[in-house]
């Protein structure tokens, strides 16, 4: 029975992860990515579930390669991943660590040739973080291919490979806890039922 229940909520965890990429209005499409700055502070934001290879463990983020936590990915790829659905009441918690892709790589450049015209403008205006005067929804970049390549060049993917899954259902009598491990193949190495 364990065998058979750990088998379905690691399979459906990562079925889940999988629509959550192609479906804005699934569970787990906005996610807490958390690092590590240079003053060894954890530091969590939230980020867009863009991609999922469940064979081979991966998530893909987007983000500006200005912003603290591209820098911060830089120094510690180190780096751990956090969902929450209030329906299920389902934490996936994964462990892992990114693979930054800046201009230039493939992967980066298809990316962005994927990417609608406003998503794009988010990566034109001034780096995160940046103080910005108040404006209004009429202040959207109009289309013009240098703001465009300007934004180009600071896009960039985060590939996060996960090393274990903290899977957790909370009830309100017998919680259930499972811990799931990787190899760097994305192989499942172990698995377990865990106390709460």
């Amino acid at each position: 029975m364990s065998d058979l229940f750990l088998t379905q909520i690691e399979q459906s965890a990562w079925t889940q992860l999988s629509e959550s990429s192609r479906d804005p209005q699934a569970a787990f499409r906005y996610l807490t990515l958390c690092s590590v700055d240079g003053k060894s502070r954890p530091q969590a934001r939230t980020v867009v579930l863009r991609e999922v290879d469940t064979d081979a463990r991966l998530l893909e983020f987007h983000t500006d390669i200005r912003s603290p936590k591209w820098q911060e990915l830089t120094a510690n790829p180190n780096a751990s991943v956090l969902g929450y659905c209030p329906v299920t009441r389902i934490q996936l918690r994964l462990q892992g660590e990114v693979e930054l892709f800046g201009h230039g790589t493939e992967l980066a450049n298809s990316a962005w040739d994927a990417l609608s015209y406003w998503t794009r403008t988010t990566y034109m205006g001034g780096p995160p973080g940046d103080e910005k005067a108040l404006g209004t929804p009429e202040d959207v970049p109009a289309p013009n291919s240098v703001s465009e390549a300007e934004g180009q060049k600071v896009f960039g993917v985060v590939r996060f490979k996960a090393q274990s899954l903290d899977w957790f259902q909370l009830k309100q009598q017998d919680n259930k806890r499972a811990l799931f491990d990787y190899a760097p193949s994305g192989a499942l190495t172990e698995r377990c039922l865990i106390n709460p």
